[in-house]
């Protein structure tokens, strides 16, 4: 066995835990997910950073600068550069220079033009085992392209360095386990003919609603077996991997379901409810909804310490009878008229003056009031 696969194999396990420590809820949701193999820049610059502490820390020069942009927030939320309204377009809808973070601004610290992000090694045209998170699940096409000879890292990405078919598309692949602990799967060959840097750019248009995730994985062709540099304790594959896994409908154009073109406005987003002032020992909290859609919607709050604080919950009464269907960065339970929403083991401790943001997706019936919040310790 070379050192190489050798390196591969044995780093496997490092990124099934990976995946597992984000796991914050594994209530019904709307999809979320990334690519994990070859890795987005979203999730390397995770397990890049990752602390034992939970922190987020990266090494990584990239990922470093994706966080002085939009802070710690779009590195627990890896697995969720998606467009509510993107219906699978690409062009034309996505801007230049915004491919990495789908046009959405809160991952727009990973569309710095450089050439230091977490890099995967990879054989262009071989056989490759593609593995994407199933954070929650859904179905849907995938569709993967590839940067043009000549790709430049250290340019903004632009879909006119983008190859204009996909290289692979694949219908309804299969899951190795239930969301959100696995990931779907599917064998496909990787674009022939390529060397040196490029960007594998993914798509993953749902079959059931218009939500659209987007990804970027930097990749260089230099006979690699899918080992990953640039980052602490770096993975490559999956693990448990099923033996013998059949190629579900994986093909080398799109599949019946095409991408339209034709650019729609951005929902907008109000402006965050104020909250009241924390007083000592105690906490407040603030609601700002992120996104909105038929009768579902986005939203985050943030929760601010007065005091030192070891633990805290968030009560959330909503005036229109909205519940919450998925969390991350806490747990949630829904009542009667109400959202109860806790700490999970890294950002229960806040120091006075400290802060930690959670978000959640919701369903609502067509009046979408914000809550009143209430925050009390633990």
């Amino acid at each position: 066995m070379n050192k190489l696969k050798a390196a591969a194999l044995a780093a496997a396990a490092t990124l099934a835990a990976g995946v597992a420590l984000t796991m914050i809820n594994a209530g019904p949701a709307a999809a979320h997910g990334a690519m994990l193999t070859p890795g987005s820049r979203t999730y390397l610059c995770y397990v890049d950073g990752k602390s034992s502490t939970g922190e987020i820390r990266p090494t990584n020069g990239a990922c470093q600068n994706a966080m002085s942009v939009g802070g710690a927030q779009p590195f627990y939320d890896w697995f969720g550069v998606l467009r509510s309204d993107g219906a699978g377009r690409t062009r034309g809808f996505i801007p230049d220079g915004a491919l990495c973070s789908g046009g959405n601004t809160k991952f727009a610290g990973f569309d710095a033009p450089r050439s230091d992000w977490p890099l995967t090694h990879l054989t262009s045209g071989a056989n490759h085992a593609w593995r994407y998170s199933n954070w929650a699940a859904h179905p849907g096409w995938f569709y993967l392209y590839v940067t043009k000879d000549g790709y430049n890292p250290n340019q903004a990405l632009t879909w006119a360095d983008m190859e204009e078919q996909p290289f692979l598309s694949v219908d309804h692949p299969q899951m190795n386990a239930p969301a959100p602990d696995g990931y779907y799967y599917w064998n496909g060959n990787l674009p022939s003919g390529k060397s040196g840097r490029h960007v594998i750019y993914s798509v993953w248009k749902r079959s059931d609603s218009q939500e659209t995730f987007y990804g970027c994985s930097d990749v260089i062709f230099d006979g690699g077996n899918g080992q990953v540099t640039g980052i602490n304790n770096p993975p490559t594959s999956p693990s448990p991997i099923p033996s013998n896994p059949t190629s579900p409908s994986a093909s080398p154009s799109r599949s019946t379901s095409p991408s339209p073109s034709a650019a729609s406005p951005r929902p907008s987003s109000p402006a965050p409810s104020t909250p009241a002032p924390p007083t000592p020992s105690i906490c407040a909290a603030t609601y700002t909804q992120t996104n909105n859609w038929n009768n579902g919607f986005q939203g985050e709050i943030k929760v601010t310490a007065g005091g030192s604080i070891n633990g805290w919950t968030v009560r959330a009464t909503w005036p229109n009878g909205q519940s919450v269907n998925q969390s991350w960065s806490s747990t949630y339970t829904n009542g009667s008229g109400f959202t109860t929403f806790k700490n999970v083991s890294w950002n229960g401790s806040l120091s006075a003056g400290g802060s930690t943001t959670f978000g959640f997706l919701g369903n609502h019936s067509g009046t979408n009031n914000p809550p009143t919040l209430t925050c009390t310790s633990p």
